[in-house]
């Protein structure tokens, strides 16, 4: 049987700060499949949610080409947030989400990174193509979601045929800001909201302009959620102002228009 319990006061409640009087805590966690990328925003939002519900939140963070994966290989969670339309679009065909509970939750851009120590130029594109530009760092192109835009990018820029042989497809953003960090790579393209988490690289340019991807994290819930009622408070939760103050502090922007 569903969830029920005191799920219809818990928007309400996490935006005040109150918490369901007399109740005991909900006996099992929300299960909250991630893109990486959301990491510390979401770890920090589902701290005060469970501070103003009681609800716990657990999280697993991957790339979304994998949790997507993950969901069709029957996985059991209540929610997943993905870092681009495309893997959501593949699950909702397959009927495993609940298509009435999916939103455009979040924005993004993203920057190339490179090391600390980097005494070339690199201000712009078209530095891309430099000689001394060896080895770039990306999320794996073929389903990676930061990887996806940035090839979108590199495309529309038509740089991407100068550029593919320099590319070092990584298995998620995380891994190719470690390259840059690590000295494996001169350069990455990652989400700009990742760039804080660099110990040794720092941001040569944000990708902008006409040619600059539309980044939008989609939120659901899963068809396979046995807490759906506290599934879905917790993704209107992260649409109310708390939430949103959350993402704004960690550099995430609203969800661009359509």
């Amino acid at each position: 049987m569903r969830e029920i319990g005191c799920w219809a006061l818990v928007v309400a409640l996490a935006m005040t700060g109150g918490a369901c009087n007399g109740s005991p805590a909900f006996p099992e966690p929300l299960f909250v499949l991630a893109a990486v990328s959301l990491s510390e925003a979401l770890e920090e939002a589902g701290s005060r949610y469970t501070a103003a519900t009681r609800q716990r939140v657990r999280f697993n963070f991957a790339a979304s080409n994998i949790l997507a994966r993950q969901v069709s290989e029957g996985i059991v969670a209540d929610v997943l947030i993905s870092a681009d339309d495309l893997q959501m679009d593949g699950l909702a065909e397959d009927g495993l989400i609940e298509l009435d509970t999916r939103v455009p939750l979040l924005g993004n851009e993203l920057a190339v990174v490179v090391r600390q120590d980097w005494t070339g130029r690199l201000a712009g594109p078209q530095d891309l193509l430099a000689a001394d530009v060896e080895r770039i760092a990306i999320g794996d192109p073929a389903g990676v979601p930061a990887g996806v835009y940035a090839r979108q990018y590199l495309e529309r820029a038509g740089l991407w045929p100068a550029i593919a042989s320099r590319l070092v497809p990584t298995t998620s953003v995380r891994a190719a800001l470690a390259a840059v960090d690590g000295g494996h790579a001169d350069a990455a393209m990652v989400y700009r909201t990742d760039v804080k988490m660099a110990r040794h690289a720092r941001v040569a340019f944000i990708i902008t302009g006409s040619h600059a991807p539309r980044i939008v994290y989609p939120a659901a819930v899963l068809k396979a959620s046995r807490h759906e009622s506290s599934a879905r408070a917790f993704i209107e939760w992260l649409r109310t102002e708390g939430a949103s103050a959350v993402f704004r502090r960690h550099g995430f922007t609203p969800a661009p228009a359509p």
